[in-house]
């Protein structure tokens, strides 16, 4: 039997490649980006694993022209700048939208044709900023919240054709993204207080593996270590 296929976005490193390592074992992988170097580093890897270079703001319909199959789409893929709104201009609001928002729609659009014919999956990576707004986070959190609007509707259009939709809400991860963050908050980055990028893969692959009978549709995941999220 062929193996099922899952398209990663934000796969060269962080979360994304580890969701990448997780899923390696059971599917056929494109790995999605703009690092060509490190998306061929980790296709080097993981056998049947493919590089798939793509600028997700700009995806157009013969970025996916190629992709006659698609089991299972994860929206990892974002940007994470912080401010308060008097602060914020109004170009950061539009890059954080059409990273964070724009881009999963458009290419799930692109992508449904191959996901109802497969009744495959789909599931983004979102964050517990997607749930709850703090000071400072006002244009990140709105494109999560967003984010999360789009899951909801994008579930109940598509279960009528089998396709299931999953959201994750990861807490602070220890990740390059992460550090940058702390960086914008003047604070010191210390991975050990924050979640590893390999516990938000196991969620993606729970998510990804559920038997037919079960649609799970959401899973927060908070560190273990007492800090805001």
């Amino acid at each position: 039997m062929e193996r099922p296929v899952a398209l990663v976005t934000g796969a060269s490193r962080g979360v994304g490649a580890a969701v990448a390592r997780a899923l390696a074992p059971t599917h056929d992988l494109l790995l999605g980006g703009r690092d060509r170097a490190a998306l061929d580093a980790l296709c080097a890897e993981l056998p049947g694993a493919r590089p798939w270079p793509v600028e997700l703001t700009a995806v157009a319909a013969s970025d996916v022209a190629g992709i006659d199959r698609l089991d299972l789409l994860v929206h990892n893929a974002g940007v994470a700048r912080i401010g308060d709104v008097g602060e914020t201009p109004l170009e950061e609001w539009r890059r954080t939208f059409e990273v964070n928002l724009f881009a999963v729609a458009e290419l799930t659009r692109l992508l449904l044709p191959v996901l109802r014919a497969a009744r495959g999956q789909v599931v983004l990576i979102n964050s517990t900023s997607g749930q709850r707004v703090n000071a400072g986070w006002g244009a990140y959190a709105a494109s999560k919240f967003a984010l999360r609007a789009f899951a909801d509707a994008l579930r109940l259009e598509e279960h009528p054709n089998g396709v299931r939709v999953a959201t994750i809400y990861p807490g602070r991860i220890a990740t390059d993204m992460q550090r940058g963050v702390r960086e914008q908050e003047g604070g010191d980055y210390d991975p050990a207080r924050y979640i590893v990028p390999e516990s938000v893969a196991k969620a993606v692959l729970a998510a990804a593996t559920a038997t037919p009978d079960a649609h799970i549709t959401e899973i927060t995941i908070r560190p273990s270590a007492s800090l805001p999220v």
